[in-house]
């Protein structure tokens, strides 16, 4: 039985025979070739014929050659994997609408350092808490101005994240190469528009509002933020050590549990500005803890640092001494709470600071001394347990009396 072959347009390609239309009887997705001499297996009898592996059970005749010849088309083979292109429909199909809404929202969700988001999200609904003084505060009027100073700042956290990557470009291709716009998800002109949007409805959201001191809260972090990162004379502050430090530490510290605490208090609940116990405990801490993610960010971070110049605390002194100085300052910290705690009236309050604060810094301190300080990727997952705590502390600080 002769098999009719297209000629092939490359010695790199196979070819296979896939049905133009429907043929009873006929294999498809099989293989073919003009370079091979192949067997087929009948029965009993073995047939040497040169052309494409059919069906063994399917009797074909020379009478109706022609029209199965007709009734194939050759397609070429993968020639890297073996395998029919057709049998990847993902090359041949569009993605349905379904997935591409799927695509373009984890493409959003990485582009937005989801770990920031978290801990902005925390923080506010954290501190906003302090501001309650009994279970009737807990009312409408309250979750409609947390909803709103939370929105607010998620678009002003996105902003300021974006603004970094796109700023970032050549050294997360080195150091998060997994980002949207380091690995071309992304354009440069998509990023560009998320942040136009983001920070476009943050200021939108925080004027609609009218609460002062949200309003400030959103200006400060944008002017911090955009020092931060833009490439521009005099600013790109996070060249300099010391001054991104004060970045991260004023937005995260600061404005995270003043300002919108004073949103709560002064523009929900129409109450004067006081500043209680806990919120200075609050910023305090927080205070510690922002110094320890500025430093600690930058240690699986070395290699794009120096190659581009960013003189980080890590690039100067060694990823070892610096991952210590963390550890060190972050269990100071929880002692300070603890000592602090056990200062409290209130036997509860008491109780939940001390041996919450005491459960975090055994979790840290024995996390620490298994670290391999040599593996990227054990360092950047600290680095996420450390975000971690940071959320855990935003559940502790409701608590303190």
């Amino acid at each position: 039985m002769d098999c009719h072959l297209l000629r092939p347009l490359s010695s790199s390609h196979h070819y296979f025979f896939s049905p133009a239309s429907r043929v009873t009887g006929c294999i498809t997705q099989r293989h073919c070739s003009n370079f091979q001499t192949h067997k087929k297996i009948n029965g009993d009898n073995i047939q040497r014929f040169k052309g494409c592996f059919m069906d063994p059970h399917t009797k074909h005749s020379n009478q109706n050659t022609a029209q199965h010849r007709r009734s194939y088309q050759c397609i070429p083979l993968n020639a890297s994997s073996g395998h029919p292109l057709e049998s990847e429909p993902q090359i041949y199909e569009s993605k349905s609408p379904w997935s591409l809404i799927l695509a373009s929202l984890n493409a959003l969700y990485k582009f937005s350092r989801p770990h920031t988001v978290i801990g902005t999200a925390m923080g506010i609904i954290s501190v906003s808490l302090l501001a309650v003084e009994n279970m009737s505060d807990l009312s409408p009027l309250f979750f409609t101005g947390l909803m709103e100073a939370v929105v607010a700042a998620l678009f002003m956290n996105i902003y300021i994240v974006g603004l970094n990557q796109l700023f970032d470009i050549e050294i997360d291709k080195v150091n998060k190469p997994y980002l949207p716009l380091a690995s071309g998800e992304y354009s440069v002109r998509t990023g560009v528009a998320v942040v136009l949007v983001s920070v476009i409805m943050s200021f939108g959201i925080g004027w609609v509002v009218g609460s002062w001191p949200l309003f400030w809260a959103l200006f400060i972090s944008f002017i911090l933020g955009t020092a931060y990162s833009i490439n521009l004379p005099l600013l790109r502050w996070k060249r300099f050590a010391v001054v991104a430090a004060i970045c991260i530490l004023a937005v995260r510290a600061v404005i995270v549990q003043l300002a919108f605490f004073l949103h709560i208090q002064t523009f929900v609940f129409r109450r004067p500005a006081i500043f209680s116990r806990p919120l200075i405990f609050a910023t305090a801490f927080m205070s510690f803890f922002s110094v320890v993610i500025a430093l600690f960010k930058d240690i699986p971070d070395i290699d794009g640092d120096r190659i581009f110049g960013i003189r980080s605390f890590t690039v100067r002194l060694g990823q070892q001494k610096v991952f210590w100085i963390c550890v060190y300052l972050l269990e100071m910290a929880y002692a300070v709470a603890m000592v602090i705690g056990g200062t409290s009236s209130c036997f509860w309050s008491k109780c939940v600071t001390v041996i919450g604060h005491a459960i975090l810094a055994s979790a840290l301190w024995n996390h620490a001394r298994s670290l391999d300080l040599k593996s990227k990727t054990a360092i950047t997952s600290f680095y996420m347990f450390i975000w971690k705590l940071f959320y855990a502390e935003y559940l502790l600080i409701p608590l303190v009396r």
